[in-house]
């Protein structure tokens, strides 16, 4: 039995944070411990249950909890609580922490990485529920981890994990750690890109001697940080790309990304923790069309081809379909993240043109301009 065992029941805890993270957390717990619900935007709320769990900026500061359940959308150094915060940060938990402490002894994979991450728990998930397997998909791709019911022994968990999640998490661990890629990204909240990738490692530091850790060994990144860093698991780099006759068998255009490619790599490797037939593999991966909103086809005729990729949210997470294509007329827009910079060289983009538009515009239209032969 786990020593943290039920931590979280008969206690005081300020969950705050009211997205789907939080209103599981209430859920999970309410029967459980003496809870109160914070949200900068509680005027949005009209639940009348979570009305009257509410509780004043006011209040809070006169209370004494015994954990802070937060969720990852909150930005501890730009918040209304940020200074109790800061003064309590020994009291800041996540799902993530309450689920580890319930279920800890269950199998969980735990994908992290600046992009893929979707896709590859998406396959994971897909590879191991066809093979019999009771098996959970949760985390960062929209379901909630708490609101998972009839978990039994054997029930395994493919977890997608956010740097927010990783962050602010304490207790949680996972048995096989993945990180597909690290590139700057999220440095408007995590302030430095040694903090980014700080968050990310924490998945792989806060394991035990039998746990594997899946490491994308081609990232500068993810290289020099496992130079830095003592880890107690099993390290397996994943560095040696697809053998082109599995691409063959497979036979399917969406692995013909460099980004797929990385993604399918890790795939491969972590079902063999499994014994996976590979029949049942190859089933799977012929026929995975991708997930909405990532290189999602959405028109394709004999002269134009409309690609969906709105969930690529930085220049890094657009390169791997961009080097795939030529011809292309890009749509590009949104808000400028901080230190993202458009790494394509001007002859990677003869045949391109960009249609900028939004608030930062004119940040786009700077950065793209310096190569050469991208119309605008």
């Amino acid at each position: 039995m786990l020593k943290n065992k039920n931590i979280f029941f008969k206690k005081k805890i300020l969950i705050y944070g009211l997205g789907k993270s939080g209103l599981s957390t209430y859920k999970n717990l309410k029967k459980k411990s003496s809870l109160y619900l914070f949200d900068d935007k509680k005027l949005f709320i009209k639940n009348t249950e979570i009305k009257k769990r509410l509780i004043s900026h006011n209040d809070i500061k006169n209370k004494e909890f015994d954990y802070i359940i937060i969720s990852p959308g909150i930005n501890v150094n730009k918040c209304l609580l940020a200074k109790y915060l800061q003064k309590n940060s020994n009291k800041i938990n996540t799902d993530l922490d309450i689920f580890y402490s319930l279920h800890g002894a269950n199998k969980n994979i735990t994908i992290t990485g600046t992009n893929g991450k979707s896709t590859t728990a998406q396959i994971l998930y897909n590879v191991l529920k066809d093979h019999k397997f009771d098996v959970r998909l949760v985390g960062n791709i929209g379901n909630p981890i708490l609101l998972e019911k009839n978990i039994k022994k054997k029930t395994i968990f493919v977890i997608e994990a956010s740097s927010y999640q990783l962050e602010y998490s304490k207790l949680f661990k996972t048995n096989y750690a993945v990180i597909l890629n690290i590139s700057p990204d999220h440095l408007e909240r995590h302030g430095t890109l040694k903090n980014y990738i700080k968050a990310k490692f924490k998945l792989v530091k806060n394991q035990k001697s039998r746990g594997t850790a899946f490491l994308n060994t081609n990232n500068l990144y993810i290289k020099k940080e496992i130079k830095k860093i003592k880890v107690k698991s099993k390290i397996i780099k994943i560095n040696k790309g697809v053998n082109p006759k599995f691409l063959e068998i497979i036979n399917n255009p969406f692995f013909f990304t460099e980004g797929n490619k990385e993604n399918l790599s890790f795939i491969i490797e972590i079902v063999k923790k499994f014994n996976i037939n590979q029949k049942n593999l190859f089933k799977i991966l012929k026929n995975f069309k991708g997930l909405k909103y990532r290189q999602q086809i959405i028109y394709r005729s004999k002269n134009l081809t409309i690609i969906n990729d709105s969930k690529a949210t930085s220049y890094s997470s657009s390169i791997s379909i961009l080097k795939s294509l030529s011809n292309v007329y890009w749509i590009v827009g949104g808000l400028a993240k901080k230190n993202d910079k458009f790494l394509l060289s001007k002859y990677d983009c003869k045949t391109f043109k960009a249609y900028i538009f939004g608030r930062d515009k004119q940040h786009f239209y700077r950065q793209l301009k310096i190569v050469k032969n991208f119309q605008i």
